[in-house]
C-alpha cells in the first residue's frame, strides 16, 4: 500500500510539474501578444463614437436580418401576354422604359444602441433611422400600376366571380379572367387629364351624327364622365390630347388642294403649346398621352409631330399596319356609323332559322378589295347576294338582318361600319381586308365569332361559308350577342360598352410602360 501511495504522489507530483512549466509558457506568449493588439486597436482602430456609428451603418447594410429590414419591391412583370397575346415588342426613347424594370429596394436600418462605460461614467449613443425618400407624384402613380400589373397577372381561372353587371366568359375572350380583372383595376384607378387649351370647332369638339361619329361620342363622354376624368394633371395616368382630324378636315384643310399642311401645322402648334406650357409631355416624351380619330387621314395627321406618331398612344379607325399602325402602342377602335346620333333601331334581328340568305354586301366600288368582290360574286348567286347598288324598295338593314353572313370588305382604307353594324344585326361578320387590326384584338378573339378571308379567297367564298357546319355556325350567332355590347355606344356611357373598351384598350397600353422622371 505504501509504495502505492508514494508511486501514486510520484505520478500526480510529475503531472504538476509538467502543467505548471506549460502554463508559465503559454502567459509568456500571450503578453506580449495583448500589447501589440492593444497598440494596433488605438494606432487604426475607430477614433470616436461617430466614427463607430459611420462604422455600422456602412456595415449593417450587408447584413442579413435581423440587421436590416428591407421593404419589398413589386416584382418586375413583362407585358402582360394575356391580354396581348403576340404583339411584337416597341422601342421608346431613354425616358419611357418597359415595365420590365424593377423599382430602388428601399432599406431601413433598425435602432441600434451603443454603451462605453469608463470610470464608472456610462454615455450611449444611437443609430438614427434612415429616412424613407419621399415619393414624387409620378413614382406614386408607377407605384400603383405596378401593383395593378402584379394583380392582373396574378388572375386565374379560379378567382371568385362578382360582378353586378357582366362576367366575361366564353372563347371570344384569349382569357377572359385577365380581361376582367384588368377592367376592374381599370375602374378603380384609371384617371385621365384632358388638356384645357383649344377652342371647338377643331378641339373639344367632333361628329357624333356621321361615320366618324366615335370621335364627337368619345370627346363629349370623356369630358363629362367625372369618373376617369381628373382635374389635376399630377393624379393622371395619361393625358388626352382633344382635337378632332374631321373637323380639321372640315375647316382647315382647303378642299382638293392636296395640302396636307395646314392639318399638319395645326397639330405640330398644339402640341407645342402644352409642350411648354405643361412639363408632362416633354417629362415622357409624349408616350403617356393620346389621341383619337376616326378619319382616314388620323394615321397622317399624327406624325405631324415626329414623337405624336412614334410615341404616343394612337387610339384610330383605321388601324391599318402598313401604314404604321402599331399594335402594341396603338388602339384599333371600331367605325360606327350613327346617323341619328344613338342606338335606335340598329340592334336586334331574327334567330339563325329566319335568316334565309347565307351572305350579303352591298356597296359602292372603291380600294382593291371591292372590284374583285364584285367581279366574282355580283348578282352571280342566291345565297350569296353581292350588290353594287341595292335593288329599288330593298332595305340595307333588313338584307343584313336576313342574312346569316354579313361580308365587311375594305375600301380604300381597311376599317368599314359594316363590321358594328353586322355585330348589331346579329349577323356573323366576314372581315376581307389585309393588315387591319380588328377593335379591341388584345381581348377580343376575332376568330371565334367571325370569318376571316384573305382577298385570294374571294373566289372560294362560298365554299368557305357553306363549310361552317350548322353547330358550329350556331356558336358563332351566340358569340357575336354575347360581344357586341363591347361595340354598343350609349349616353351616358354604360360599364363594358365601347366607351369603356376604347378606356380599356389605352389602359392596357399604359401599363405597358415605364415612366421615370429624370
Amino acid at each position: 500500500m505504501g509504495d502505492e501511495d508514494v508511486d501514486g504522489k510520484c505520478r500526480n507530483m510529475s503531472a504538476c510539474s509538467s502543467t505548471t512549466s506549460y502554463s508559465t509558457k503559454l502567459f509568456l506568449f500571450m503578453v506580449p501578444l495583448v500589447v501589440i493588439s492593444g497598440f494596433v486597436f488605438v494606432n487604426i482602430g475607430p477614433k470616436d463614437s461617430t466614427s463607430l456609428l459611420t462604422s455600422l451603418s456602412t456595415t449593417t447594410s450587408h447584413l442579413p436580418p435581423p440587421f436590416l429590414s428591407t421593404a419589398p419591391a413589386p416584382a418586375p412583370s413583362p407585358l402582360l401576354p394575356e391580354i396581348l397575346p403576340s404583339l411584337p415588342a416597341s422601342s421608346l426613347s431613354t425616358k419611357v422604359e418597359s415595365i420590365q424594370g424593377d423599382y430602388n429596394r428601399t432599406i431601413q436600418l433598425n435602432m441600434i444602441n451603443v454603451t462605453a462605460t469608463s470610470n464608472n461614467v456610462s454615455s450611449t449613443a444611437s443609430l438614427e433611422p434612415k429616412k424613407r425618400r419621399v415619393l414624387s407624384n409620378l413614382e406614386k402613380i408607377e407605384f400603383k400600376l405596378q401593383k395593378a400589373r402584379a394583380s392582373i397577372k396574378a388572375a386565374s381561372m379560379d378567382d371568385p366571380v362578382d360582378d353586378p353587371d357582366y362576367v366575361p366568359l366564353g372563347p371570344m375572350y384569349w382569357n377572359a379572367k385577365v380581361f376582367h380583372r384588368s377592367y376592374l383595376e381599370m375602374e378603380k384607378q384609371f384617371k385621365i387629364y384632358v388638356y384645357k387649351e383649344g377652342e371647338p370647332p377643331l378641339f373639344h369638339d367632333g361628329p357624333c351624327k356621321s361615320i366618324y361619329s366615335m370621335e364627337g361620342s368619345f370627346i363629349y363622354e370623356i369630358e363629362t364622365d367625372t369618373r376617369f376624368r381628373t382635374n389635376n394633371p399630377d393624379k393622371a395616368h395619361v393625358f388626352y390630347l382633344p382635337f378632332s382630324v374631321v373637323k380639321m378636315v372640315r375647316y382647315v384643310y382647303e378642299r382638293n388642294s392636296r395640302d396636307f399642311s395646314p392639318i399638319r401645322n395645326t397639330v405640330k402648334d398644339y402640341i407645342n403649346l402644352v409642350g411648354d406650357k405643361y412639363p408632362y409631355w416633354n417629362r415622357s416624351i409624349g408616350a403617356d398621352h393620346f389621341i383619337l380619330s376616326c378619319h382616314d387621314w388620323g394615321p397622317e395627321a399624327s406624325f405631324s409631330h415626329p414623337h405624336l406618331g412614334h410615341n404616343s398612344i394612337r387610339a384610330l379607325c383605321n388601324a391599318n399596319t402598313s401604314e404604321r399602325f402599331k399594335p402594341r402602342k396603338d388602339v384599333s377602335i371600331p367605325e360606327i356609323n350613327l346617323r341619328t346620333g344613338s342606338l335606335t333601331g340598329l340592334v336586334g334581328g331574327p334567330s339563325p332559322s329566319s335568316r334565309p340568305i347565307l351572305a350579303f354586301f352591298a356597296g359602292g366600288v372603291h380600294g382593291p378589295v371591292r372590284p374583285v368582290l364584285l367581279q366574282h360574286w355580283e348578282n352571280k348567286d342566291n345565297d350569296i347576294r353581292v350588290h353594287k347598288y341595292l335593288p329599288r324598295g330593298t332595305s340595307y338593314s333588313d338584307m343584313m338582318r336576313n342574312s346569316k353572313f354579313c361580308i365587311c370588305p375594305s375600301g380604300y382604307e381597311v376599317a368599314s361600319p359594316r363590321i358594328v353594324e353586322a355585330l348589331y344585326s346579329g349577323c356573323v361578320p366576314v372581315l376581307i381586308n389585309s393588315g387591319y387590326v380588328p377593335p379591341f384584338s388584345d381581348v377580343l378573339n376575332w376568330r371565334s365569332f367571325s370569318v376571316i378571308v384573305s382577298v385570294e379567297d374571294i373566289p372560294n367564298l362560298k365554299t368557305i361559308l357553306t363549310s361552317i357546319s350548322p353547330r358550329q355556325y350556331l356558336r358563332m350567332y351566340r358569340r357575336v350577342l354575347k360581344v357586341r355590347r363591347h361595340f354598343e355606344v350609349n349616353s351616358p356611357a354604360k360599364r363594358f360598352d365601347v366607351f369603356h373598351m376604347i378606356l380599356h384598350s389605352i389602359w392596357v397600353r399604359r401599363l405597358n410602360v415605364k415612366i421615370r422622371e429624370v
